[in-house]
């Protein structure tokens, strides 16, 4: 099914502000939602508050006084919009549970991005960030059984494995390490655009959840967990931010933010089983038709420039969460024994002993490393660590279970990785 909105007519802007009641929603009961309800939410509060973000970065870099009323307006309703979708979330689901639904949001929203990405550097930068996601999701999933009692999968609904994927200890690199090649505007297909958009938006959510978050444990093994994994979403924003354009105008952007706004509500309404949170995404996308509609006119004012030329002529894809148990079985085997150079991907056994990654991840590891000591914590608690295979053993034979949690190519090379 194609969706072109720049055809269709949204919700006038004076008609979009809504009062505190209609902001202040009535949350979903967590013991009933969906998971990829749950995942659709954390990933349309994550583009809601890019679109923020990045409209007040616009309006501090803006002279022209009429551009920055207009950007405030919009952005005074799209702020609206994620209180409207972040309320959905019960107070009683506690931080654990809502970090493993973000977690299980960079699985299969990434997984999906990947196998729906033609470029096929693009795809290795998707393909590459998803191990590491996947193995916090196993790390996460211990800390709620050690803490709370309780096992995850009631919350990804075995939907999604849970299982080591590349261990967080390898995963800490020397940030010149995290810049990637940027694809180029013009020439990059649209839909890579809006892949890199949001994969990117949805990080950067988790980055600011766990910034914000993470100190609110009394446990100084969850507090550090937290301050572990928060560091690497860092490295993550910087991963996919860097494969944007950054040639592109700041109108440019503004309509390919609004276009994407457009893709996340208009695919989320198709797939949602709540009713009321189905409205809501409808609603949104009547809204969103409009900024999209203002900014072409932006861009048609101030750029002279025709902004559907540079659009696609029809959204033809419909993001979707699914299973993707197989596929990232698949890129587990293959691909857990990357690290990244420059910007490039290579084996860690490729790597010299003088190479800056192993003098960074030594540094930031001395001392003792919250991501491993969580598993070894609960196998003396449970005298396992907890994980969720519904699709047999791990593919890697040193992450499975009663392993020594080596992977192909990170071996003893140095003090730092000793895991």
């Amino acid at each position: 099914m194609s969706f072109n909105p720049l055809q269709e007519r949204g919700i006038p802007l004076d008609r979009q502000l809504r009062n505190w009641s209609e902001l202040n929603v009535t949350p979903y009961r967590k013991e009933d939602v969906h998971p990829f309800s749950r995942c659709r939410g954390i990933v349309a509060n994550g583009i809601e508050v890019e679109a923020v973000m990045f409209s007040h970065n616009m309006a501090r870099h803006t002279l022209d006084p009429d551009i920055k009323r207009r950007l405030a307006m919009v952005r005074r309703v799209e702020a609206q919009q994620q209180k409207a979708i972040n309320w959905l979330i019960p107070g009683e689901e506690t931080t654990l549970e809502v970090t493993i639904g973000y977690e299980q949001v960079a699985v299969d929203l990434t997984a999906w991005i990947a196998r729906h990405e033609t470029d096929p550097y693009l795809r290795q930068v998707y393909e590459f960030g998803v191990l590491e996601d996947f193995d916090h999701l196993y790390r996460y999933s211990n800390l709620y059984e050690l803490m709370e009692g309780k096992h995850a999968n009631w919350i990804v609904g075995e939907l999604t494995e849970i299982t080591p994927g590349r261990p967080t200890i390898f995963e800490h690199r020397h940030p010149f390490d995290e810049i990637r090649r940027p694809m180029t505007a013009v020439a990059s297909d649209p839909q890579s655009i809006l892949n890199a958009l949001t994969v990117m938006s949805a990080e950067q959510q988790t980055m600011n959840y766990y910034m914000t978050i993470g100190n609110r444990f009394i446990e100084p093994l969850a507090r550090g967990l937290y301050a572990e994994i928060g560091m690497i979403e860092e490295q993550h924003v910087s991963h996919y931010e860097s494969i944007l354009d950054p040639s592109a105008t700041w109108i440019e952007n503004l309509l390919f933010h609004e276009l994407n706004e457009c893709w996340i509500y208009y695919s989320f309404m198709q797939t949602e089983p709540d009713p009321r949170v189905k409205q809501v995404y409808e609603t949104h996308l009547a809204m969103e038709i409009e900024h999209l509609h203002i900014a072409a006119e932006l861009m048609r004012e101030v750029e002279r420039r025709d902004p559907e030329a540079l659009l696609p002529k029809s959204l033809d894809h419909v993001l979707t969460f699914e299973e993707n148990k197989q596929w990232v079985r698949g890129i587990l085997d293959a691909q857990v024994h990357l690290t990244s150079k420059e910007s490039d991907f290579v084996p860690v056994g490729s790597l010299g002993q003088e190479d800056r990654y192993f003098a960074y991840n030594s540094r930031v590891n001395q001392g003792g490393t919250p991501s491993e000591q969580v598993i070894e914590m609960n196998r003396q608690a449970n005298g396992r660590d907890y994980r969720l295979e519904t699709e047999g053993d791990n593919p890697v034979e040193g992450l499975r279970q009663g392993g020594d949690g080596r992977t192909r190519g990170y071996s003893d090379q140095h003090p730092g990785l000793q895991a």
